[in-house]
């Protein structure tokens, strides 16, 4: 099994520290605003990769986190913290916010079939475990304190730019973040933040004899300490999360600990839409729930994802979704037939042809035409739908044995020419998604 590792820049060999436990962290939502279709794509993504790791006969233990506080406006500790922004635009708790909001990702989160993570874990819940990890970053000299809070000295640790092979003289002008005139650097940032006096924030903990709240990234190398211990086999997320979030994350864990946080890192690409970036002032999110309006399931958006690469940036149209839905429709109509006793040998060493495409940085295109090229037995189904997990064979029974007399009523209408007859038990099972196909080796039904 080869993924793409982005801390080297190369695809490397998978080998985990151990196979009966593959650690693995997935940076999850904030939970302050409904998540859009590209937000669900990189979680598609990562569910795959947990699936192939399971098929190479690898048990993942993965933790996904929910951010409830900490995740300011902007995402170098500047403006308002997401979850306060959320409650004032609701007029709700943030409480009552990150409940409602993680509640809908969830939701949502199951409806594409994603496998459970061994524990998906909340920010608040960590506060304590936070604290003591600022306390040893102060005690070994990475940091200084500010008005607003304690922020890591990035000048401190030699080689904090180099994950994301950041060049720090040139970020001195303030390029990668908005610069503060208190901050050392402008590369540093806060792990700690303090509310100042007449600063309105619901959600805050003691700390330093000062109200105040954990930096965003400090959630993720506090829980990973906490649930999994350093190093991790692979560490997930998104592009964007390269040159900061997941830079401080490193930064962090070995500041704190002297340790590496993880071996692997996948980053996922970004979704476009129409060919512009997914944005609130071009109108253009879309939720999984503004697909179901236009006629899509939620499988259809998850057969699109998985017809490209993890590390692509995809282009998302209607006109795309609707060809991904049609394939599935048809891939469940090739089970469709089967089911009618139209049998079909297991294709030899089909599970063999599929793990040569996915092992290979998670190609599900490749393993996409096996699957289109060759003719399927029930069993190799079962096969596609537990790496892909897009409920083709659940998501496609038998006639009912009602539906099964109509379509015997309809044959028996044909055989005597009584087209209307015909027609009028054809419109019946087309109101219950199944549809006739009339062949020289007789009468088949299908799903529409």
């Amino acid at each position: 099994m080869k993924l793409y590792n982005t801390l080297s820049r190369k695809i490397e060999e998978f080998k985990p520290q151990n196979p009966e436990e593959v650690k693995i962290y997935t940076c999850g939502p904030t939970v302050y605003g409904y998540q859009h279709i590209g937000n669900y794509a990189s979680y598609v993504y990562w569910d795959f990769l947990l699936r192939t790791l399971i098929a190479n006969n690898y048990k993942p233990k993965r933790i996904l986190n929910l951010t409830d506080v900490g995740h300011l406006s902007s995402d170098a500790d500047e403006g308002e913290d997401k979850l306060e922004k959320g409650a004032r635009r609701e007029g709700k708790t943030v409480w009552e916010i990150a409940e409602f909001y993680a509640n809908d990702f969830l939701n949502n989160f199951r409806a594409l079939n994603l496998l459970e993570p061994a524990k998906i874990t909340k920010a608040t819940d960590y506060i304590e475990p936070d604290k003591e990890i600022v306390t040893k970053l102060i005690d070994g000299g990475f940091t200084y304190e500010t008005e607003d809070g304690i922020y890591f000295d990035t000048a401190k640790l030699p080689t904090y730019a180099d994950f994301a092979h950041l060049d720090l003289e040139n970020l001195k002008a303030g390029a990668r973040v908005e610069y503060s005139v208190e901050k050392h650097n402008p590369s540093d940032f806060a792990v700690w933040k303090f509310i100042k006096p007449g600063e309105k924030h619901d959600m805050q903990w003691q700390f330093l004899d000062r109200p105040g709240y954990p930096g965003w990234h400090l959630e993720c190398s506090t829980i990973i300490h906490q649930e999994l211990q350093e190093p991790i086999d692979i560490h997930t997320g998104g592009i964007d999360h390269i040159p900061v979030h997941h830079t401080n994350e490193i930064a962090q864990t070995k500041a704190a600990f002297g340790t590496d946080l993880s071996r692997f890192w996948l980053h996922c690409n970004f979704i476009t839409i129409d060919g512009q970036k997914i944005s609130k002032s071009l109108g253009n999110i879309y939720t999984l729930q503004d697909l179901a309006e236009h006629g899509f399931e939620p499988m259809d958006y998850k057969m699109w994802v998985l017809q490209g690469h993890y590390q692509s940036e995809r282009n998302f149209t209607f006109d795309d979704l609707t060809a991904a839905k049609n394939r599935r429709l048809n891939w469940r109509n090739r089970i469709a037939m089967l089911l009618q006793d139209q049998a079909v040998e297991p294709t030899a060493d089909f599970k063999k042809q599929i793990l040569e495409q996915v092992n290979d940085n998670l190609n599900s295109a490749g393993a996409f035409a096996i699957i289109d090229n060759n003719e399927l037995s029930l069993n190799d189904w079962n096969i596609v739908d537990e790496l892909f997990g897009l409920n083709l064979v659940k998501d496609s029974p038998d006639v009912t044995p009602e539906q099964k007399t109509l379509l015997e009523d309809r044959a028996t209408a044909r055989d005597n020419k009584d087209w209307s007859k015909s027609d009028e038990l054809r419109a019946k099972l087309e109101a219950q998604g199944i549809t006739t196909k009339d062949t020289p080796e007789g009468q088949f039904w299908q799903y529409l």
